[in-house]
């Protein structure tokens, strides 16, 4: 079955969204809570804040008030105004269920923080707006970060990405367009514009030859800064800088912004090495270097669903449907869900840019969300 990729207008009804169903039925549990089965079924706070937004989107309010409930008493020791939310948590060596590692990430924090945000206002519903901005405030307190000759932008956490003086280790993944230009409009005394403004040299003078790289470095003696492809931050042990599974989401992020969104028309022209591999290939790659050599050539489903935007935002139309179709070949009948395996990362893809490409829902240019069901 081939999904066309068109925008609809938008009207007050919202349809049946079968894969978010099938995902809850598969992936999240009756408490509210995210299970990536692939790595043994922990919960991460990436996972509950990308459930958060899907569950907003598709005007669920009972699942966005289970995961919200879940994230605060599991993740934020009761209270999100007060806790970023820790970002791993699962079974420990004793066979007890808790966290397991209490640092933050920060992009799940903007993402919870801005779908509680924007819940407030779609749902009429100030408590979730006080929580969201209660969020944001910390995350502008604990994990921006000012470099000096660079600015400010946003750390992956607020700790372990500082190895020494001169080095701050950066995810250029982390910095979604669409939520730091809203966060500007609304909260403009945070650091939010110059957040978004970083993301240009991060992805200019980071990436691969055109390509994005997972990791980003950025060493400044105080006026004039280095930024380069890094190895992987926090203690991961990877042999060269990679373009793969954290920088598939630049792509994505892209291209479900609102093209006149800050600098989003500008970062599509400086990434164009990835359309350009899919006007001569069937598959998006896994893993490239900092060379623009392709490691690994088979890049997972999920990798498909999250170029369909990038695609469309590029004027590749014609390569995006056939992205859409590799996708569609892999449903699995018997869950609804993609890929033999049906990871929980590319569920994730796959309801990021099949909502997107169905009209469920868009982003502003200043970031605000509009969905289908308002």
């Amino acid at each position: 079955m081939l999904l066309l990729l068109y925008v609809p207008s938008f009207c007050h009804a919202q349809p049946a969204w079968p894969l978010w169903e099938n995902y809850n039925r598969v992936i999240i549990d009756q408490q509210g809570r995210v299970i990536d089965h692939s790595a043994q079924d922990r919960t991460t706070s990436e996972g509950q804040s990308y459930a958060m937004f899907f569950a907003l989107v598709a005007n669920d309010r009972a699942r966005f008030d289970k995961l919200l409930h879940w994230t605060e008493v599991n993740l934020a020791g009761g209270d999100l105004t007060q806790h970023l939310p820790a970002w791993n948590w699962g079974k420990a060596p004793d066979g007890s269920w808790k966290v397991l590692d209490a640092h933050p990430a920060s992009d799940a924090d903007l993402w919870m923080a801005y779908s509680l945000i924007e819940a407030g206002r779609l749902w009429h519903d100030s408590h979730y707006d006080r929580l969201g901005t209660a969020l944001a405030a910390q995350v502008a307190q604990y994990e921006a970060v000012f470099i000096p000759g660079f600015g400010t932008t946003l750390l992956p956490g607020s700790s372990g990405f500082h190895p020494d003086d001169r080095t701050w280790i950066l995810n250029p993944c982390y910095l979604q367009p669409s939520i730091l230009a809203r966060l500007a409009k609304i909260m403009p005394n945070g650091p939010w514009a110059s957040i978004l403004s970083s993301l240009t040299p991060l992805l200019t003078l980071g990436s691969s030859v055109g390509y994005a790289m997972d990791w980003v470095a950025v060493s400044s003696n105080g006026v004039h800064p280095s930024i380069t492809p890094a190895q992987q931050a926090a203690g991961d042990t990877v042999a060269t800088p990679v373009g793969g599974y954290e920088a598939i989401r630049v792509y994505l992020w892209l291209g479900i912004a609102d093209p006149d969104t800050q600098n989003v028309r500008s970062l599509l022209v400086r990434l164009p090495a990835m359309a350009t591999y899919m006007s001569l290939h069937p598959n998006p790659p896994q893993q490239v270097d900092v060379q623009g050599k392709v490691i690994n050539a088979n890049g997972p489903p999920g990798f498909s669903a999250a170029l369909i935007p990038y695609l469309q935002a590029v004027g590749k139309g014609s390569l995006a449907r056939e992205q859409m179709e590799r996708l569609t070949s892999t449903l699995n009948p018997t869950n609804g869900l993609y890929g033999k395996s049906a990871d929980y990362y590319d569920q994730n893809l796959a309801l990021f840019a099949t909502g997107w490409s169905e009209g469920r829902y868009r982003f502003d240019r200043e970031g605000r969300l509009r969905v289908k069901w308002k």
